[in-house]
C-alpha cells in the first residue's frame, strides 16, 4: 500500500474543486490542526462534509454571497474579516457573485477536544457551534497572526502555531451568539450599492454624507449599520481599500508610485507610503521590489 501523501496528512479538509491554494502549512510540521490560502473564483461550490472542523476567514474586498449550510440559507455580504465556522460533520454550499480570497482554517477533532478538557465547561458549552458572518476582533486577529506564519519567511517553532490555534478553539467557544440576537446590518442589495460606489470613487473625496446618499439613510444611521455590516467605521474600509488598490498598482508595475498614489485616493505620495508602512508594514517601493514576498501580505484591522 503506498503511503500517504504529506500535503494530504496536514490538509486533510476537502476543497472546492476550483480553488487555488496559493500557501499552505502542509510543509511547517504542524499536528492536528493548519491554515491555507485559498483564491476562489465565482460561482457555485459545494463543501462536502469533514471529519474537521473549518473556519473560512474572508480576505479583501467585500463580495455578495449566497450559502446554505445546516439547513439554513444565508444571503450576506462578505467583508474583510467575516468567519464562518463550520463544524465537523456539516457540509455546505456557497455561491460567491465575484473571485475571493479565504484564509481556511482546519482544526481537529483530537486537537479541540484536548483544549476543551483543559477548561472547566458544561458539557453543553463544549462544543464548537457553526456560525455565519461572525465578527469578532479577538478572533480576527488570531487568524491574522496565523496566516502570518503562512507568510514568514523562517517558520517559528510549531508550539506558537498551536497556541494561535487553542486561542482559536477557546474563542469559538466563548463567542457564540446569545440565543435570538440578531444584527443590524444594511440590507445585501444596498450593501452591494455602496461597495461598489466605493470601489469606482476611491480615486475621489468620499464624505459620509455622498455614502449615505447612496443608500438613502440618515448619515447617523449608516454609520452604525455600515459597521455592523463591513466590520469597520467607514473611514478605516476606505483607507484599506486604498492601500489594497495601490499594492494592485505596485505589483503591476505600469505607474510611479505618485501616480499610484492619486489614482486611489491618497493626497500626496507621501500620504500613501504612511498608510501603507502602518498596514502592511512594508514601503511602496518594498511592494515593488519584492512582489513574490509581498504580494499576500496582510491588511491589519487595528488602526
Amino acid at each position: 500500500m503506498s503511503a500517504i501523501p504529506a500535503v494530504l496528512k496536514q490538509n486533510p479538509a476537502p476543497l472546492p474543486s476550483s480553488a487555488v491554494s496559493v500557501q499552505s502549512s502542509a510543509a511547517l510540521g504542524w499536528q492536528g490542526f493548519g491554515a491555507e490560502l485559498l483564491q476562489i473564483p465565482a460561482g457555485v461550490h459545494r463543501i462536502p462534509a469533514a471529519d474537521h472542523h473549518r473556519i473560512g476567514v474572508h480576505v479583501g474586498a467585500a463580495v455578495k454571497a449566497n450559502c446554505v449550510c445546516n439547513g439554513r440559507r444565508r444571503p450576506r455580504i462578505q467583508a474583510h474579516g467575516d468567519a464562518d465556522v463550520v463544524p465537523a460533520g456539516l457540509d455546505g454550499e456557497w455561491a460567491d457573485e465575484a473571485d475571493c480570497t479565504l484564509l481556511r482554517i482546519w482544526l481537529g477533532e483530537a486537537f479541540v477536544q484536548d483544549v476543551v478538557g483543559r477548561l472547566d465547561l458544561k458539557s453543553s458549552q463544549a462544543q464548537l457551534q457553526p456560525q455565519f458572518q461572525l465578527r469578532d476582533k479577538r478572533l480576527e486577529h488570531l487568524a491574522w497572526a496565523l496566516r502570518a506564519e503562512l507568510d514568514a519567511d523562517d517558520a517559528s517553532n510549531a508550539l506558537y502555531a498551536e497556541s494561535l490555534c487553542t486561542a482559536i478553539v477557546v474563542r469559538l467557544i466563548e463567542a457564540v451568539p446569545v440565543a435570538g440576537a440578531k444584527r443590524r446590518t444594511l440590507a445585501p442589495a444596498m450593501a452591494v450599492r455602496v461597495a461598489d460606489y466605493i470601489e469606482a470613487h476611491l480615486d475621489q473625496r468620499l464624505t459620509l454624507a455622498d455614502l449615505a446618499a447612496v443608500t438613502h439613510l440618515s448619515v447617523p444611521h449608516f454609520k452604525v449599520l455600515f459597521r455592523e455590516t463591513f466590520g469597520a467605521p467607514v473611514h478605516q474600509y476606505v483607507v484599506h481599500r486604498r492601500v489594497d488598490r495601490a499594492k494592485g498598482l505596485l505589483l503591476e508595475g505600469r505607474l510611479t508610485v505618485g501616480q499610484i498614489a492619486l489614482e486611489v485616493g491618497f493626497a500626496h505620495q507621501s500620504h500613501l507610503a504612511s498608510w501603507m508602512n502602518r498596514l502592511l508594514g512594508v514601503s511602496p517601493s518594498e511592494v515593488s521590489r519584492h512582489t513574490t514576498r509581498f504580494g499576500n501580505a496582510t491588511l491589519q484591522q487595528d488602526v
